[in-house]
């Protein structure tokens, strides 16, 4: 028991120290988000939030991405809905994307920046649309505000919480363990290849450098490691079901056919729980947008042609 004790201690010291190098070692890799990002970056109130834009008329569309998702993920979807007519914008959600790490992590904040983003760009009642934990902002938005949403889409996504109770998992994240473990996961090609072609699906494409890097280095901007563990304390932010009941705008359920990430039974839930028929997208996994741009930016079209009547 000695000896098996004395080799524990041993790995334990090793580990400790190869973490605090490597720690020491990369400790100024991270940057302002300006400095990885060309914009553009609006700010509302005391936030600097990035995104993306394409169309300059027609109605608004507003597209909120998942944990770990920058706005680049829109790019093909937003493109399709501009020349449909459209005014199109694709928020970074802090603390992801290369929007300003500036908790707290909350529905009410993310409700409050996207309310105050419509406002600095000057658009009335969009539709918003929302992938994965970005679906329960748009449901939590329209509950909050139902005058102020033309209607919700919710792709991939079925809006409900996700992590409460395990809080006590974000104190297990402590330096210099949880420091060295981050980017040395969001650093590696291997890691995000993996996670990249379960969330695209069998259709993914050849993940070379300039993808990786487009998911990887939103990790870089300065302070994500202590929003990440300050999300992680509090789980991720939804809508109760039976709350989603309450909703009264227009609203569809979008989901790709092999999602394994956010199950289609999950979305079976909340469609039935919003009494609308869940749309299913083909040849598609979680990443849908990206998968088959074309099918979600039809669905997204035609919820936005029933929304249509109720603008002002």
């Amino acid at each position: 028991m000695r000896r098996v004790g004395l080799a524990v201690l041993a790995l334990l010291v090793s580990v400790t120290v190869a973490a605090l190098v490597y720690d020491f070692a990369t400790a100024g890799e991270s940057r302002p988000p300006g400095e990885l990002y060309s914009g553009p970056i609006v700010r509302v109130g005391d936030t600097l939030i990035a995104y993306r834009r394409w169309g300059t008329s027609g109605s608004a569309v507003i597209l909120l991405g998942g944990a770990a998702e920058p706005s680049w993920v829109w790019h093909r979807v937003g493109q399709l809905l501009a020349a449909r007519g459209h005014r199109v914008y694709a928020i970074d959600l802090p603390p992801f994307g290369y929007s300003q790490r500036r908790g707290p992590y909350t529905m009410a904040h993310w409700i409050a920046l996207v309310r105050g983003f419509d406002r600095r760009v000057e658009i009335r009642r969009p539709l918003i649309v929302g992938h994965s934990l970005g679906a329960g902002v748009a449901a939590a938005y329209a509950l909050a505000s139902p005058r102020q949403v033309s209607g919700i889409v919710l792709l991939d996504g079925d809006a409900v919480p996700f992590g409460h109770g395990i809080g006590w998992f974000s104190h297990l994240l402590v330096f210099p363990y949880f420091p060295a473990l981050f980017r040395l996961a969001t650093g590696s090609d291997w890691v995000a290849s993996r996670v990249l072609r379960n969330a695209w699906g069998a259709g993914h494409p050849h993940f070379g450098d300039r993808i990786l890097d487009v998911f990887q280095r939103p990790f870089r901007v300065q302070g994500t490691e202590a929003a990440l563990k300050q999300l992680a304390g509090g789980g991720i932010p939804g809508v109760p079901l039976s709350d989603l009941r309450g909703l009264r705008v227009p609203r569809a359920v979008v989901w790709g056919a092999h999602d394994t990430v956010d199950s289609l039974s999950s979305g079976r839930a909340t469609a039935e729980a919003l009494r609308v028929h869940i749309r299913i997208i083909p040849h598609a996994a979680h990443l849908s947008m990206l998968a088959n741009p074309q099918a979600v930016a039809l669905a997204i079209e035609r919820e936005s042609r029933i929304a249509a009547p109720r603008r002002t």
